[in-house]
């Protein structure tokens, strides 16, 4: 019997203070794991938030900038108010209530990635 798993994107990012000041201090995630072939080679980096994992990327080829991912969410109006908690300069996202019946807050990464995240209705 066939059984897909889990995926992990991996994003393009363009600098790393960049990154970790959106993706850890902004959206919540943590480290789990960094990276590098060399010293000054480009870093690839894993992140998590609960069972949300990402991997970020200076490699050229690893991804190009202006991905999608969308990321499943339970209490997305939880996660809307700490988002907004946390005053983040570049991104002040909204909460929208979509026609195929779910919530999903948008928001654009330094690079040009596009995160969704999303709630299903009841």
């Amino acid at each position: 019997m066939i059984k897909l798993g889990s995926v992990t994107p991996i994003l393009r990012m363009f600098d790393i203070v960049k990154a970790r000041e959106f993706y850890l201090d902004f959206l919540g995630f943590q480290i789990e794991f960094e990276h590098r072939f060399a010293d000054k080679a480009p870093l690839y980096m894993g992140i998590v938030r609960d069972g949300c994992i990402l991997h970020l990327s200076e490699h050229h080829g690893d991804g190009s900038p202006g991905a999608a991912a969308r990321i499943e969410v339970k209490d997305i109006d939880g996660l809307y108010q700490e988002l907004i908690g946390k005053r983040y300069a570049y991104a002040r996202p909204g909460l929208e209530h979509t026609p195929w019946e779910t919530k999903e807050i948008t928001v654009n990464d330094p690079f040009g990635n596009r995160l969704t995240f999303f709630e299903l209705s009841d």
